[in-house]
């Protein structure tokens, strides 16, 4: 085993059905996708939705800040306080402008490069060491762009690729849970 496994994922995005297709949201496709039939509720303290799953006898707790993206590390932080889960058993998916789509990279650690999701987590968690599954979305070619891009639905045919990547990631997700993240790594970053 590596390390301790995660016990905490979350998925970025913004709140509400507007955004529910977008681009911005394939954090939320993604624990939404773990979820499967499993609810998430609604939790006023951690300011997002809150889903819990037994993997393998372990708890995984799962999260969607209501927050809107700018401001994810409000919620991630008082989960992570709440059950003293330190942010190296925090995994966040979020969407990942300079990939390719159907591209997907697991990595620990870094700095927020821009994502307002991440730059708020990071300050909020007060560590860069939580683990990152970033989510390629592609770039629009030009910065001006960004902002309706992110915000916009994609193409069907690149939804369906990060649709299919996703399902990837949770081929994954026991060797996350045991703390294999080279194992994981090897599978995801050679499987595209």
């Amino acid at each position: 085993m590596d390390a301790v496994g995660i016990r905490l994922i979350v998925g970025l995005g913004n709140p509400g059905p507007e955004y529910a297709p977008t681009r911005h949201n394939v954090g939320f496709w993604f624990v939404d996708a773990l979820a499967q039939s499993q609810a998430f509720k609604a939790e006023a303290r951690f300011h997002g939705e809150l889903s819990r799953l037994s993997r393998r006898g372990q708890d995984l707790r799962l999260l969607k800040p209501s927050t809107y993206m700018n401001h994810s590390g409000r919620s991630v932080a008082a989960v992570s306080r709440y059950f003293e889960i330190p942010p190296e058993q925090i995994l966040i998916a979020h969407d990942e402008l300079d990939l390719p789509v159907g591209t997907v990279r697991l990595k620990q650690g870094g700095g927020h490069a821009g994502h307002n999701g991440l730059r708020d987590t990071i300050n909020l968690l007060g560590s860069r060491d939580f683990w990152r599954l970033r989510i390629g979305i592609d770039h629009p070619g030009d910065r001006s762009l960004v902002l309706g891009y992110v915000l916009g639905r994609p193409s069907r045919s690149d939804a369906l690729r990060i649709e299919e990547t996703l399902r990837d990631v949770e081929g994954v997700i026991d060797d996350l849970l045991d703390g294999r993240f080279q194992v994981a790594m090897n599978r995801l970053h050679r499987s595209r």
